[in-house]
């Protein structure tokens, strides 16, 4: 597939979801926060929610734990924003940035794992709880599970710490800068792992 077709599956997806009533987060919405970034991309990020940033401009990962990301891409792996694609498993912010409920998830879930087919990228980085368990289903917890990678069927899933763990809490932003680093030296060098076949269904 071309990045043209790949760009315009996606568009078509994005439009889809702008419509989508299924659950009540519609009704709170400014606007769906779908994705951004390469219809190409090696590596695709998936967070848990829009923020209040997200929500009023409609892009992912705007506010201070996207500028964090973006630094994070620059200094340490050496891409930058328009080199990966980033999203979230939900495309509206829940109110008062409340955790997900597992109707909302599921609900969205399609959306998620049809980008990432259209994408088809070598790894997905799940920043946190959400998108990793949601991702892998997996029911341990991200201080667990982070820079273990997980292969299902044709890439793999590379849990992280979500950057916002780092400006809630000062103490986590040395485990999230060596979240980067790990991950920067999987993509320089990936490894040789079998799939699970309990997780092969999940995308």
């Amino acid at each position: 597939m071309t990045l043209d077709e790949k760009a315009e599956l996606l568009a078509e997806l994005g439009r889809a979801a702008a419509a989508c009533t299924a659950c009540d987060l519609s009704e709170h919405r400014t606007r769906v926060v779908f994705g951004s970034g390469s219809p190409g991309a090696r590596v695709v990020f998936v967070g848990e929610a829009p923020g209040y940033n997200e929500d009023i401009r409609g892009e992912p990962f705007v506010g201070a734990a996207g500028k964090l990301l973006d630094e994070l891409l620059r200094e340490i792996v050496g891409i930058t924003r328009e080199d990966v694609y980033i999203c979230n498993v939900l495309k509206c912010r829940p109110p008062d940035n409340r955790d997900p409920t597992a109707h909302e998830i599921e609900t969205c879930k399609p959306f998620l794992v049809k980008q990432i087919e259209i994408i088809r990228p070598d790894v997905v980085c799940t920043l946190g709880n959400f998108a990793t368990r949601t991702l892998t289903g997996r029911r341990e917890g991200i201080g667990r599970l982070r820079r273990k990678t997980i292969r299902l069927e044709d890439r793999y899933v590379f849990p992280m710490f979500h950057p916002a763990a780092a400006l809630h809490r000062g103490d986590l932003y040395d485990d999230v800068r060596k979240d980067f680093e790990a991950l920067k030296q999987f993509l320089d060098e990936p490894p040789g792992i079998e799939p699970e076949p309990s997780q092969m269904e999940l995308f």
